[in-house]
């Protein structure tokens, strides 16, 4: 009996412990070579941004560091000042690898900043549709349809003609252009929770609204809420660019990536391509490798996807 005992005990001590639920998601996600690579250029990219004002010759934003002397010179050469230009330098006489790093940081502030409130602002409009229900549902949702009849490139470009250049009004502009996206995803998501048992359970028992939605329906609306907000913050980047191309952005002493293309587009033809070809691929690095973690997350957390 005794060697019954003790045989279990051991065979309890040695039974492996329990997989979490963050184990269990961490190992999945780098199952991907993709995303898994993907994630670490985005990490690269985002420690050389945070990185920029130790590790670049030159700051863009001083004007007293610039010399026109060195416009337009090609990757490789030696500047004014005796530093080597290793990606050339743009029409002004600025550093294309001190400008694309600056810029990479705008780029980064303004998507995670305008994802970030409009998640919030989003997810608490979607919240209050789902539970409440009735006309208070259908009069938000109709705002919402309104919203989304719009390209948010266009509400973006007319917030900012309207508020004028600046990151803060940048910011704004985009998080009034892409709420509506989270409130539908919030919305669609906490309607399927709020008929399921749990919250039938939590209603008998008398806990109050609040607590329902954000301590039972919040969590389970997570996981949408996680790919929609990486898919749209490589949006917001985009949507920044593209407005600082048009000249609407960011001002020509705070050069963002898309001000940089647009400084170099009139030299294509001449053979300049390096003024905005190199501004061009730090965009597009940043935008796919957020894009392709945003889908392999949408693999991991939704268990209808899973292969």
């Amino acid at each position: 009996m005794t060697d019954t005992v003790t045989d279990h005990s051991l065979t309890t001590a040695k039974s492996p412990k329990a997989e979490t639920p963050f184990q269990r998601f961490r190992a999945e996600f780098f199952e991907s070579r993709i995303a898994t690579a993907a994630l670490g250029i985005f990490l690269i990219i985002v420690l050389l941004a945070i990185l920029a004002p130790w590790i670049t010759p030159q700051n863009p934003y001083d004007l007293g560091q610039v010399s026109v002397m060195d416009g337009r010179l090609p990757p490789g050469s030696e500047a004014f000042d005796g530093y080597t230009m290793w990606l050339g330098s743009d029409g002004s006489g600025r550093d294309l690898y001190s400008a694309i790093l600056y810029g990479l940081r705008i780029s980064l502030t303004v998507g995670l900043a305008s994802g970030v409130i409009a998640l919030l602002i989003g997810m608490a409009i979607g919240l209050v549709a789902a539970y409440a229900g009735g006309r208070t549902e259908a009069f938000i949702m109709r705002i919402v349809d309104l919203q989304l009849s719009f390209p948010a490139s266009l509400v973006a470009l007319m917030m900012v003609a309207a508020l004028g250049k600046g990151v803060d009004k940048i910011i704004l502009a985009l998080v009034i252009a892409q709420w509506a996206y989270y409130a539908r995803t919030v919305r669609a998501t906490a309607l399927v929770e709020r008929g399921k048992e749990y919250v039938e359970a939590a209603q008998c028992l008398g806990i109050s609204r609040s607590r329902i939605v954000f301590r039972h329906i919040l969590p389970n609306c997570m996981a949408p809420l996680i790919v929609v907000g990486t898919v749209q913050t490589a949006s917001a980047i985009s949507l920044e660019a593209t407005l600082s191309f048009l000249g609407v952005g960011l001002p020509q002493t705070e050069p963002s990536i898309g001000v940089l293309i647009a400084n170099g587009f009139e030299y294509m033809l001449s053979g300049r391509y390096w003024i905005s070809v190199f501004p061009g691929v730090a965009l597009l690095m940043t935008v796919v490798s957020i894009n392709l973690v945003g889908d392999h997350l949408r693999d991991v957390l939704n268990p209808r996807l899973k292969r």
